[in-house]
């Protein structure tokens, strides 16, 4: 096998790019999984465990299940959608990448009706909030996967609240595609200046082991402290010169967490790709990278947007429903519009410094709609983001069977807005009046 080069990975990038009659949209939403009768998380083994539910989940999906070690911790289907195991027990649908929102929030609610049928054969139940409203790290377990016990050992080593960010916090997410070099420059430059901005609107996560945590998005707060290497805003994304290659040393500098040999996952963490490259990566001297372990140190980099051969939109809290699928259309619709990504570039330019944006994520995360960017308030940023990319979805014109366009899925959002009041400062609100400070009430009102 011919040695990885450093141009190898430069090629990787532009592999990516498609013409925009190609472009998907992939959506990814998280959830916790607990116990209806006593509210606890579930563990992997035993009734109902985790285990369990993904092996009833391939029955009745017909689904092909993933397997390390004789555990199912996974599954797929022929489309390219997967269900994954997060670190402490969370499952998330990577949807099967899609042509329009139309049908990425059809494919999302059969997915949440099947699981909605399983779960209750189980006794079994889910809520979409970004952070576990009631259970301590030490209440929940670890899934059986081999890369979550290397970062489960190595992030104490880095970051105060890195194991939280594993056990205790759920998101969504959108994948987005990019026609060429210039034009991922712009989408990332756009999303990453405005990320704090999608934080604070889906904002709803503002309780911690029972109690308000002082933050409206806890998951938000948590990523501050996870580890400096590999989170946060990268600097070197508003660099004049920014592009494939900047961001491959930026990733390239990542620490390593592992490599992945004949079904086994050898803990390599705090080590450098580069050695790895070069040969000397300890343990493994003489050996070279393939373009498979690129791929999976390119997933050990969390950002709040990330570059792999699509981008990734990392900034919201997981949430109910009727609101996951906005997330994707508020992306789709400032970036998937020529017209549209040219405002969103006019929005972000002023934003476009990395430490102004690191107050901004701790502004967002803490006061949400009320925080900060700068010396502009977040609520006004939401405003414009959400009249660009209403106005792009209403260009794209994909319309169903009922003659609406994808606009329809912002509605919740303009909703928040309008309200100003966001989904934790409604479930505030509920805590300190009809629930009297229950923080059981949000299993029961908040299930899905």
């Amino acid at each position: 096998m011919p040695k990885l080069e450093y141009s190898d990975l430069l090629k990787w990038f532009s592999q990516g790019e498609k013409l925009s009659k190609n472009w998907r949209i992939g959506t990814e939403h998280e959830k916790f999984v607990f116990y209806t009768n006593n509210l606890k998380r579930v563990s992997y083994l035993g009734a109902s465990g985790i285990s369990e539910l993904l092996n009833a989940l391939a029955i009745k999906n017909n689904w092909v299940k993933i397997i390390e070690n004789k555990n199912t911790i996974g599954l797929k289907d022929d489309t390219g959608a997967s269900i994954s195991l997060e670190p402490g027990g969370q499952l998330e649908l990577s949807g099967t990448p899609l042509e329009s929102l139309h049908q990425t929030c059809k494919e999302t609610g059969q997915h949440l009706k099947i699981m909605k049928e399983v779960m209750s054969g189980l006794g079994l139940s889910m809520v979409g909030v970004g952070y576990d409203p009631k259970w301590a790290r030490s209440d929940i377990s670890f899934m059986p996967k081999g890369r979550y016990e290397i970062m489960k050992n190595y992030m104490p080593k880095v970051g105060q609240l890195g194991l939280d960010m594993m056990l205790r916090t759920c998101t969504i997410q959108v994948n987005l595609d990019f026609a060429s070099e210039k034009d991922m420059i712009e989408k990332f430059q756009i999303s990453m200046a405005l990320q704090s901005v999608a934080t604070a609107l889906f904002a709803n996560s503002p309780f911690i082991e029972g109690k308000p945590s002082g933050y409206l998005s806890s998951r938000a707060m948590v990523w501050t402290d996870t580890d400096p290497y590999r989170t946060g805003v990268p600097e070197i994304v508003f660099d004049s010169n920014f592009g494939y290659e900047s961001w491959l040393n930026y990733v390239l500098e990542v620490p390593m967490y592992f490599v992945y040999r004949d079904g086994k996952y050898i803990d390599v963490a705090g080590n450098s790709f580069v050695d790895f490259m070069e040969g000397k990566l300890k343990g493994f001297e003489g050996q070279y990278p393939t373009i498979k372990d690129w791929e999976d140190h390119i997933t050990v980099a969390f950002p709040e947007v990330r570059l792999k051969q699509y981008l990734e939109m990392r900034g919201a809290d997981g949430g109910p429903w009727n609101i996951i699928c906005a997330l994707p259309a508020l992306w789709v619709g400032l970036l998937y519009d020529s017209q549209s990504q040219s405002d969103a570039l006019s929005l972000a330019k002023p934003l476009m410094d990395a430490n102004l944006l690191e107050e901004g994520r701790i502004s967002a995360a803490t006061f949400a709609l009320n925080g900060m960017i700068g010396n502009v308030s977040i609520d006004k940023l939401a405003s414009d983001m959400l009249d660009i990319s209403r106005d792009g979805l209403k260009r794209r014109n994909k319309i169903d069977g009922r003659g609406l366009d994808e606009s329809q899925f912002l509605d919740p959002l303009f909703y928040i807005l309008d309200n100003k009041q966001t989904g934790a400062e409604k479930l505030l609100q509920k805590y300190n009046g009809s629930w009297n400070k229950n923080i059981d009430k949000i299993f029961i009102e908040n299930s899905f």
